[in-house]
C-alpha cells in the first residue's frame, strides 16, 4: 500500500510528554501550543474494551492507580489521577479515551502517530480493536492515524480488520525478517530507534516504497544528521528545543 505522506515531520512524543503528563491531553495541548501539528501516544485497551492513552501495563508510575491497567474497566480507570505525579499543577487530570483525543486531533486539524500498545497477551484483541475504533472515529477524515506497534501480532489484527489504515512497523533492533514482517503488513513506513538509522538504511527504506520514521531524537546533533540523510519524520520529547525547527 502506497499513500502520499501527509504527516509532518516534526513528531511530539506522548504529546509533550516531558514538559507535561505524557499521554494526556495537557500534553498535547502543551504540545500544540509549541507549534507541534503531529503527536504521538499511546493506546491500549481496557478490561471492558475501551481504547484509552497510557504507556505502561502497570499504573503505578504515570497515575495514581495500582496494578495492570488492562484488568480494570473503564469505570475505574476514569477515576484516576493522571497528572499529580508530574506536578500539583496537573493534578487531577485524567486518563483520556481514545475518543477524547480524535475529537480533539480532528477539531484542530492534527495528525498522529497511534502505537498500539498491548497489555501483555492481548495483542490481537488490541489491534482489532483499536483499528475498529480509529475507523470509526476518524471516518471521513482526510489524514487518519499511522498506527504502528512493536508487536506484528497487533500489527497484523489492525490490517485485517481496517486494512485501508496506514501502519508502521516499530523497531528497538533490527532483528533477522524484520523486512518481510513489514511487506506482509503492507506497511507504509518503518520506524526505529534513531541510533539504528543511517543513510544506508534510509536507502533500504526507500528502495522498499518505506518512509523512514525515528525515535527519540533530542539532540539537535542527531536531528541535524537524520535531517540531511532524508528522514521523514522525527519523535522529540524535546518539544521546546527543536520548536524553531517546525515550519
Amino acid at each position: 500500500m502506497h499513500i502520499p505522506w501527509p504527516y509532518p515531520r516534526w513528531i511530539a512524543h506522548r504529546g509533550a510528554g516531558k514538559l507535561a503528563p505524557e499521554n494526556t491531553l495537557a500534553a498535547f495541548r502543551l504540545g500544540a501550543a509549541h507549534g507541534y501539528r503531529c503527536f504521538e501516544c499511546d493506546v491500549k485497551l481496557s478490561a471492558d474494551g475501551v481504547p484509552f492513552l497510557l504507556h505502561d501495563a502497570t499504573l503505578e508510575r504515570t497515575t495514581n492507580g495500582q496494578g495492570k491497567a488492562g484488568e480494570l474497566p473503564w469505570s475505574a480507570l476514569s477515576q484516576l489521577d493522571a497528572g499529580g505525579w508530574h506536578g500539583h499543577i496537573h493534578a487531577g487530570e485524567p486518563l483520556p479515551t481514545l475518543a477524547a483525543v480524535a475529537r480533539w486531533i480532528r477539531a484542530n486539524g492534527f495528525t498522529l502517530d497511534l502505537e498500539i500498545k498491548p497489555t501483555p497477551g492481548h495483542e490481537e484483541a488490541t489491534g482489532r480493536a483499536v483499528a475498529l475504533a480509529v475507523r470509526a472515529l476518524w471516518a471521513g477524515a482526510a489524514v487518519p492515524p499511522l498506527l504502528t506497534s512493536f508487536r506484528p501480532e497487533a500489527l497484523r489484527a489492525a490490517r485485517d480488520a481496517a486494512p485501508e489504515l496506514p501502519r508502521g512497523l516499530l523497531l528497538d533492533t533490527l532483528w533477522p525478517g524484520w523486512q518481510g514482517v513489514a511487506r506482509a503488513l503492507d506497511c507504509v513506513a518503518v520506524v526505529t530507534n534513531h541510533l539504528l538509522m543511517d543513510e544506508a538504511l534510509i536507502a533500504q527504506l526507500r528502495a522498499e516504497g518505506w518512509r523512514a520514521m525515528v525515535y527519540t531524537v533530542n539532540e539537535r546533533a542527531d536531528a541535524d544528521r537524520l535531517l540531511a540523510q532524508g528522514i521523514d519524520g522525527i519523535v522529540t520529547d524535546a518539544v521546546d528545543r527543536f520548536a524553531p525547527c517546525l515550519p
